[in-house]
């Protein structure tokens, strides 16, 4: 969720104008910073199997004002990453993708985060490393020059391609010990929504001019494969728009939807993904012998929340995708201490990955996902959300969160080594 809700509130031009770090071939290489650094060792080696563990973490690192992470990043001692950094390394993900990082055209914040909190141990934590990164730009803040909410005037963040007050807030970042692929990278930040067959752009809300213009997309969707071991993994990430902020038209809950559907329609080949044109003017899907896993803040839970009907079923239900339902103890434990109208929700708690506000609504919720493919052989899966007393628990408190109102989610694959 953006932080609008209490507290928390390839070859293409695209993909070059995002790459965090310098490329070379087909791969990204480390930050200059960190080219003397290694890889953390693989869970495997030869032609042996590795278990390869995938993590989505919306970590709330968006700030209200553009540069002013950069500020907390650049000191090594701001509280909440210090916190985010040490749930990291908690975790040990090889494959994590941050959900609400705001992006700096430099990139610095990438480095910045790296050198001066995943690679210092947090709070007795080992440090963690990751040499590969990816990043691009975002619709969020970026002006449209259109009245999008319908208030008679132009400008502010309603009326950005996503909503944010400044281009590039509430972006994303992928982290990986294995090389990523750029040059293979497929990004679908200018796709318009009008573009997909059957959408459900309430038109009457936006009007015949302005309706053909919106962008699907309201952060990004990004194809990040990662080569890991001989198998090359589709991360596909995205962070769709909240289902709420809006009026009787629902647009942000229509626009929820069909944000979801994009990587549905994305994984069916022929005619369901006929429509889709990345940045680089590339049509289609994933060809259905790749292997992939959809990972993001999806906004979405199955049975609960403002959603429109069916929205994430449209993943979780897809028949080539995988769904492990993680899960935490520490979720059914928050829910209990917590009741408002946690005690009117429909789906098991065990499943829930995010701490809203419960008075009003919408209580907590199943949101983040990480969905592997079906021909990806699953070990493990989990919410890290520890119960009271656990250690780690002061990292997942109550409000004002210590870290996020999201948890990290993971799933553990087993790949072959090369």
């Amino acid at each position: 969720m953006s932080p609008r809700i209490s507290r928390r509130r390839a070859l293409t031009a695209a993909a070059a104008a995002g790459l965090a770090i310098p490329t070379a071939a087909a791969q990204a290489q480390p930050a200059a910073s960190e080219r003397a650094a290694q890889p953390a060792p693989a869970r495997g080696s030869g032609g042996r199997s590795m278990n390869v563990r995938f993590a989505t973490y919306n970590a709330s690192l968006n700030r209200a004002t553009e540069g002013e992470l950069l500020e907390d990043l650049a000191t090594g001692e701001d509280v909440q990453i210090k916190a985010v950094a040490q749930v990291i390394q908690i975790n040990n993900p090889d494959v994590l993708l941050i959900n609400e990082f705001d992006h700096d055209a430099a990139h610095r914040g990438i480095d910045l985060f790296r050198r001066n909190y995943l690679e210092v141990g947090q709070n007795g934590r080992s440090p963690v490393h990751y040499p590969y990164a990816y990043t691009a730009p975002v619709n969020t803040g970026v002006p449209s020059g259109l009245d999008l909410n319908r208030d008679g005037t132009v400008g502010g963040p309603d009326d950005a391609w996503g909503f944010g007050e400044f281009p590039g807030q509430y972006g994303m970042v992928v982290l990986s010990r294995y090389p990523i692929l750029t040059r293979q990278v497929r990004t679908f930040r200018d796709l318009r929504w009008a573009s997909m067959p059957g959408n459900l752009i309430p038109e009457s809300f936006y009007g015949s001019e302005i309706a053909p213009q919106l962008r699907l997309s309201s952060k990004s969707h990004w194809d990040v494969p990662v080569q890991v071991g001989s198998t090359t993994i589709h991360l596909l990430a995205a962070h769709p728009t909240p289902p709420s902020f809006d009026g009787p038209e629902d647009r942000n809950g229509r626009r929820n939807h069909d944000e979801i559907r994009l990587w549905a329609d994305y994984l069916s080949p022929g005619k369901a993904s006929r429509w889709i044109v990345d940045d680089a003017g590339t049509r289609g899907g994933l060809h259905p012998s790749e292997s992939f896993v959809i990972a993001g803040d999806y906004n979405s839970d199955p049975k609960d929340g403002d959603s429109w009907p069916g929205a994430i079923d449209q993943l979780l239900t897809h028949p080539r995708v995988r769904d492990t339902k993680p899960a935490s103890q520490g979720a059914v434990d928050a829910v209990q201490k917590q009741s408002g109208s946690n005690e009117d929700h429909q789906g098991d708690p065990r499943y829930d990955t995010a701490d809203f506000s419960d008075v009003p609504s919408p209580g907590n919720l199943r949101v983040d996902y990480v969905l592997p493919s079906r021909d990806l052989q699953v070990v493990s899966s989990a919410v890290y959300w520890p119960a009271p007393g656990q250690p780690g628990s002061e990292l997942t408190g109550e409000y004002p969160f210590p870290t996020s109102d999201h948890r990290l989610v993971r799933v553990d694959i087993q790949c072959r080594g090369l």
